[in-house]
């Protein structure tokens, strides 16, 4: 009986969660470009490439970034909380960009939102391990490679999108690569 009620309250969060991931969609997709521009928060960029850069392109020394570094750089807690909402917004400006360039536009836009699952992906681990770091002994090795998949993602999502912009809306393209 006790399995069958656990069940059931998974099963209603997880569809809660769906509508109310349906019903925020249906919201954003009504805004402006200009909307989602203004609404990107503002990230060290440069500090997020270095951690991105020391996963995706290996070279001698590959330990040189300590964690507690790469925490730092990427800023905590609230700047992971920035990528993540940064992202969501990238997102809709790739859709954006799919009015003047199809074709790319739906391509990019569905390997970004494989970036953005691995970002939110990374997020979610390095918070539960946050939370339960007493508990999760292991938390502390684990918390680094969540670290470099969360900025690899959104590096590849940041280029993605200004690599988007620069074929299918060059107009647009100086003032998104300013805000990003």
């Amino acid at each position: 009986m006790l399995a069958y009620l656990l069940l059931g309250a998974v099963v209603g969060c997880l569809l809660a969660a769906a509508v109310k991931s349906q019903l925020s969609a249906i919201r954003v997709d009504r805004r402006s470009w200009q909307d989602l521009v203004s609404q990107l928060k503002r990230i060290e960029f440069q500090r997020v490439i270095s951690v991105a850069r020391d996963y995706l392109e290996p070279r001698e020394g590959q330990i040189s970034l300590e964690p507690t570094d790469m925490w730092l750089m990427l800023g905590g807690r609230e700047g992971l909380r920035r990528m993540r909402e940064n992202a969501k917004l990238m997102l809709l400006l790739a859709a954006h960009a799919q009015q003047w360039n199809f074709d790319e536009g739906v391509i990019v836009t569905e390997r970004m939102r494989r970036d953005a699952l691995r970002l939110r992906r990374a997020i979610w681990r390095i918070e539960l391990a946050l939370t339960f770091h007493t508990v999760l002994r292991r938390s502390a090795t684990v918390i680094p490679f969540d670290l470099h998949e969360a900025a690899s993602s959104y590096y590849l999502m940041r280029q993605r999108l200004l690599a988007l912009y620069q074929t299918s809306h060059s107009g647009l393209y100086p003032r998104l690569a300013e805000v990003l």
